[in-house]
């Protein structure tokens, strides 16, 4: 959520800000004649309160019987005002809260414009996309002749967009899994095994809600909602604290399955297990100091890719343009693979500077070390990497003539004596 003082000292830069993102920008206006008229009510009903209050007084020193019932009677009225006009201060206040918490996060100045991924930047590549003397099988065709994927399993169980993974091929995305999570404790985080479900607060506070509650998997029963990745609880984890200045920056990490309806992709990447209902990831996350939040976003892009460069894979570097910034990233670094198989890039990473828009939507803040007043800290995700995106660029690169897949060395200490697929 943006700071209303940003509304009310430079409402241009907003506008400025949202009209990068190809969206309409009266809704600032709107925020800010929301805002205005309630701190008018804040002051009338403060006026009132002091007036009730001192005629309170004044009623007590009367002496006359007559006097005290009449004005007695007048404060029966303003009372009546006064609940009136903090009814219309609530209404207010929640639209106001509403309308905030509808506008996404303003563009960095370096995030180039444009109105779809499209117009993404290519940073740089590192490797070559891997040379076959065959040409060289879609994971879909690799998987079922090797019988890991199984797709109509899938079906049978949930429908379209599912998919069974069995044998190796389970093998290999838990040893993914765990080869990922140990990678990150050992470049500095901190693991964590959250709830696969959270309260609609924990939703609201990451900014998934009110924007994607089309896009989610919500038990109305329980009130439970289905994370759609790790970075909604581990934003959740520190909702309402006071974090020290001297335990910044923090990294944490996490793998948990991701669930999505896909609504929004509807009709793309029918084919294969690259976009579905439910996914593994395994995710990290920061809190930091404001003024150190570009250099730790820097730092998780490494970390990223230090993923790929583990695993072997030919990987580039991307800068997000304004249109396809997510709903609360301040800056967005993506990280795709090459998949030989599919002959496309493949996307196993966004890394964002979030700013302080979770912070305040979860109301986290920092104590300066200086005993200055409260702050909010700084956010940032991405992920470590996503599979089953990882997973098709693995099996697609280490696919060999005959069909098998070689296990990438990385991986070989985690998959029980199998060394390819086959």
């Amino acid at each position: 959520m943006l700071d209303i003082k940003l509304f009310r000292e430079n409402p241009d830069l907003v506008k400025e800000g949202l009209a990068k993102r190809q969206m309409e920008t009266g809704v600032v206006d709107e925020v800010i004649a929301l805002d205005e008229q309630r701190r008018r009510l804040i002051l009338d009903v403060e006026a009132k309160k002091a007036e009730r209050n001192a005629v309170s007084k004044e009623i007590g020193r009367m002496k006359s019987k007559e006097e005290r019932e009449a004005k007695i009677s007048a404060m029966r009225v303003l009372g009546d005002d006064i609940a009136a006009l903090d009814e219309t201060l609530k209404q207010t206040e929640t639209a106001l809260y509403d309308t905030l918490a509808g506008i996404p996060n303003i563009p960095d100045a370096d995030v180039p414009v444009g109105p779809d991924d499209k117009h993404n930047v290519v940073l740089r590549t590192i490797g070559e996309p891997k040379h076959f003397d065959f040409e060289p099988k879609p994971h879909w065709d690799l998987g079922t002749a090797l019988d890991i994927i199984d797709f109509e399993s899938g079906v049978k169980l949930s429908g379209t967009r599912f998919y069974v993974l069995k044998g190796a091929g389970a093998r290999l995305e838990r040893a993914l899994i765990y080869w990922m999570l140990d990678l990150h404790i050992r470049q500095g985080y901190t693991e964590f095994y959250p709830p696969w479900m959270v309260r609609e607060e924990v939703m609201f506070a990451s900014g998934q809600l009110p924007k994607f509650a089309d896009n989610l998997y919500h038990d109305h029963e329980e009130d439970f909602w289905w994370v759609p990745t790790a970075e909604v609880p581990l934003t959740g984890m520190f909702m309402g604290e006071i974090i020290e200045e001297s335990d910044l920056p923090m990294n944490l990490t996490a793998y948990t399955a991701c669930f999505r309806r896909e609504k929004m992709s509807a009709g793309r990447d029918v084919r294969g297990i690259k976009r579905g209902h439910q996914f593994d990831k395994v995710e990290m996350y920061k809190y930091c100091l404001p003024e150190n939040a570009e250099q730790e976003l820097e730092k998780m892009v490494v970390d990223a890719c230090a993923t790929c460069e583990g695993l072997g894979l030919t990987y580039r570097i991307l800068k997000q343009c304004t249109g396809d910034l997510s709903f609360g990233s301040h800056k967005t670094y993506d990280v795709e693979v090459w998949a030989p198989g599919c002959q496309e890039w493949l996307e196993v990473s966004s890394v964002s500077n979030i700013g302080q828009f979770q912070a305040r939507r979860a109301n986290i803040k920092y104590r300066p070390a200086d005993g200055s007043s409260l702050q909010y800290v700084n956010t940032l995700n991405g992920s470590g990497l996503g599979l089953p995106r990882t997973l098709i660029a693995v099996l697609e690169n280490y696919q060999q003539a005959d069909g098998s897949i070689v296990i990438p060395e990385v991986l070989k200490p985690l998959m029980g004596g199998i060394t390819v697929i086959q």
